[in-house]
């Protein structure tokens, strides 16, 4: 990755007196001015002027020369001249250079990370039959409705089963026989919030029989939405349930309405049995006939519960970013021998993860203290699993822990991974690592999988992916697969606990590398400065 040209700066410096090698005729003590001269990188711990080693010259040059050519060492410092100076031909043949290699990596970078995340999207339609909605037609099938014709359970799900075969976009219709849920229908809506499907289309078992008996009879408290449910919870993904899975289902219910309202109403008036008088007190019998009752098990609300399961958890990953760059200066207090030894190297890394999990567990909790001043509930008491429920809590006044908890453990396994990447790529390849991570994350965990092209399968190990599903299921007490979601979040830590030791001793090794050819690079650099051009940059 480096070259004369381009060297990575790491933010870090592991440097001490033990273990920065000798180099020939230099003061093999190393002090703090030496360890902020190898890296040109790291922000300055001191008030003091730093030295700088590689492409560019010191900014300072330009402040001091104007103030009146300040002498250094009995030399006076060059004049200031214009772009197109002669003497600046080689500089500008390598700044020109290096600038479209910037440009070039940055191109292909843009294009393939942000094609990440709009891959996700790419043939949505084509996949919303990954979206499982049951069709279970009790209809004339439990006691005391059992012996007639029914009528309106098998005109719906003949019009699922022909949306199914159609090559339209539909969601996945599933024809379920009731015997699947020991006929009971309570049992279906159980299904919809353990997660085995999206969503359901529940035909009563007294459908028909109750609309029969409304035209016989002239029932004028007949209720046509009893005919049937649809069930679904939509704070399971407030994204992907109200966008896709809702209004396929209302857009059904208008098309199965119409239809069964006019083949009923043709049965109606071709019967002749039939008073008037009955038709007169129940209309609505005879049009629409029949609808739906919608049932969400878990509506998503109210609205300020939104940052704390979707676009705040973005600034987690930020937090846990750049707490690198704020704590590693205070760490590498402990290299610097002013006044006190050196650390040993591997006592300093079991400092800082013990020092940064600290961190994470702090910061985690003023996290959520913002979800708790802005009145997200986490107090209110578990409801039951098949009924609606508004703002239910998995725990009930233990809520707030569990999701700090869920906070700590995700902001640890996205930030130790920024850690031990920082530390093995440095600067400038740490922002387009951040980029990378922040889009790959975003992509799996605030965007169904489920519905995505099959290449994002991996979203299902990947960290945010965890703490979206857990923060859900504690907000809204839904289907519980925190066990899960815990696991997967500690096998990050444990990996990147893991990888710490090998990135801090890599971190260390290409600093000392970087030392040794600095003054090689310094010469390299004032050869090509100095050899001779044309004007038009050919050299002589």
């Amino acid at each position: 990755m480096s070259s004369p040209e381009l060297e990575p700066v790491h933010t870090a410096q592991f440097l001490s007196q033990g273990y920065h090698p000798p180099i020939p005729g230099a003061n093999n003590h190393l002090e703090e001015r030496d360890i902020d001269t190898l890296n040109p990188g790291l922000l300055s711990l001191k008030n003091s002027d730093t030295t700088k080693t590689g492409d560019a010259e010191d900014y300072n040059a330009e402040s001091e020369s104007e103030k009146g050519g300040q002498q250094q060492g009995g030399n006076e410092k060059p004049a200031h001249v214009g772009f197109w100076h002669h003497d600046l031909v080689n500089v500008r043949l390598h700044v020109l250079r290096l600038w479209f290699r910037t440009v070039l990596i940055l191109f292909v970078f843009i294009l393939l990370v942000l094609s990440l995340f709009n891959g996700v999207f790419f043939h949505l339609p084509k996949n919303y039959s990954a979206l499982i909605v049951y069709v279970v037609d009790f209809d004339g099938q439990l006691a005391p409705y059992q012996g007639g014709t029914p009528m309106v359970g098998p005109l719906m799900v003949e019009a699922t089963e022909s949306l199914a075969k159609s090559s339209a976009p539909h969601l996945g219709f599933v024809t379920m026989p009731p015997s699947n849920f020991n006929y009971s229908p309570i049992a279906v809506r159980q299904a919809v919030y353990d997660y085995k499907a999206h969503a359901a289309i529940v035909v009563n078992a007294n459908a028909t029989a109750l609309l029969r008996q409304a035209v016989d009879q002239g029932n004028a408290t007949y209720d046509p939405n009893g005919a049937a449910h649809i069930i679904y919870v939509s704070a399971r993904d407030q994204n992907t349930i109200p966008t896709y899975v809702v209004p396929q289902l209302t857009a059904f219910e208008k098309t199965i309405t119409s239809k069964i309202g006019s083949i009923w109403a043709q049965q109606v008036m071709q019967n002749t049995t039939i008073l008037r008088s009955n038709l007169e007190a129940a209309p609505q019998a005879v049009s629409p006939a029949v609808g739906f009752t919608t049932l969400d098990l878990r509506p998503f609300g109210p609205a300020n519960v939104t940052p704390a399961v979707s676009i705040g958890l973005i600034y987690l990953i930020i937090i846990a970013f750049f707490s690198f760059t704020f704590f590693l200066p205070i760490h590498l207090k402990y290299l610097s021998p002013k006044g006190h030894p050196p650390l040993h190297f591997h006592q300093l890394i079991v400092w800082r993860w013990f020092a940064t999990t600290g961190a994470y567990f702090l910061l985690s909790l003023s996290y959520s203290f913002v979800a708790l001043a802005f009145q997200v509930p986490f107090s209110n008491p578990p409801a039951s699993q098949t009924e609606p429920a508004v703002n239910p809590t998995a725990y009930g006044k233990e809520t707030f822990v569990v999701y700090w908890m869920i906070n700590f453990c995700g902001m640890a396994a996205v930030g130790l991974a920024c850690e031990n990447v920082a530390m093995a790529l440095g600067q400038p390849w740490t922002a387009m690592w951040l980029i990378f991570w922040v889009i790959s994350n975003v992509s799996t965990g605030f965007y169904s999988i489920d519905i995505a092209p099959e290449f994002y399968t991996w979203g299902y190990a990947w960290p945010l992916h965890h703490i979206v599903e857990a923060s859900h299921q504690v907000l809204f007490d839904l289907h519980s697969r925190i066990g899960l979601n815990f696991g997967v979040l500690f096998t990050w830590i444990a990996i990147n606990t893991i990888l710490f030791p090998p990135a801090c001793y890599l971190m260390r090794w290409e600093q000392q590398r970087a030392a040794r050819k600095a003054k090689e690079k310094e010469q390299q650099w004032l050869q090509s400065m100095s050899r001779p051009r044309t004007k038009l940059g050919v050299p002589k």
